[in-house]
């Protein structure tokens, strides 16, 4: 069920029952496993190419896995969250279909980042452990914050078991600079986690969730880059 929620993968479910969506995202590490892993392998058969085209086969790669669904999550929430509106307005733009300017230019700033990071020499492990992380450290806000919608996927995947998915996830961590990437993804998500609650009167939705694995895959992505690039003095 995690794969099927959190991919794009064809998969077989069984009937849901209650409670299921929670008890699935202790494996939402193995989703990103699936993504992540298929992405470092694009990024390693391309290596002969230029830099930037490989990188953009292996983003074009990891979006199409996921089905675009963070993605969308991203701009949803970048339309709603930065509007001069109130939390019930916002909460109702998060539903709307249509993509406005800030979503637009939230969109082509998250790509272009995206694509400079993974063309910018990073190991092939990179990509494995940003979407492993990334899908870890969503369950932290997800328990700590209610659902800003009750009906929805998102508030029927919350009080999900975090404990099981940060050891899916910890592994990865004796990786070169995961540490790093790790430690300022979970400040990241931890930081939008709060300001979007704000933002919604106290509350996430699911399009925020896909909002913080965006911004924890860049967290991880960036962290890993800085920790094996920074020389002291």
């Amino acid at each position: 069920m995690a794969l099927t929620f959190l991919t794009a993968v064809p998969l077989p479910v069984a009937e849901v029952r209650p409670g299921d969506f929670a008890r699935a995202s202790a494996y939402y590490p193995l989703a990103g496993y699936l993504v992540g892993g298929l992405a470092a392998l694009t990024l390693w058969l391309t290596g002969p190419l230029p830099d930037g085209v490989g990188a953009a086969l292996t983003l074009g790669v990891w979006l199409g896995l996921t089905g675009w669904l963070h993605f969308d999550g991203l701009v949803d929430s970048a339309d709603a969250l930065l509007v001069m509106k109130s939390p019930a307005q916002r909460l109702e733009i998060l539903g709307d279909v249509h993509v406005g300017a800030f979503g637009l230019g939230s969109g082509v700033l998250y790509l272009l980042t995206f694509w400079s990071l993974l063309s910018a020499g990073l190991p092939l492990y990179a990509p494995l452990a940003a979407a492993v992380t990334a899908r870890a450290l969503v369950l932290l806000p997800m328990n700590l914050y209610p659902a800003a919608r009750s009906e929805s996927l998102g508030a029927r995947s919350r009080e999900g078991r975090a404990l099981p998915a940060l050891l899916l996830a910890a592994p990865l961590l004796t990786l070169g600079g995961v540490w790093a990437g790790a430690l300022l993804a979970l400040v990241l998500t931890l930081l939008t986690a709060r300001w979007a609650a704000h933002r919604l009167g106290g509350g996430l939705s699911g399009d925020i969730y896909g909002l913080l694995i965006s911004v924890g895959e860049l967290g991880v992505l960036l962290g890993i880059l800085s920790a094996l690039t920074w020389v002291p003095g």
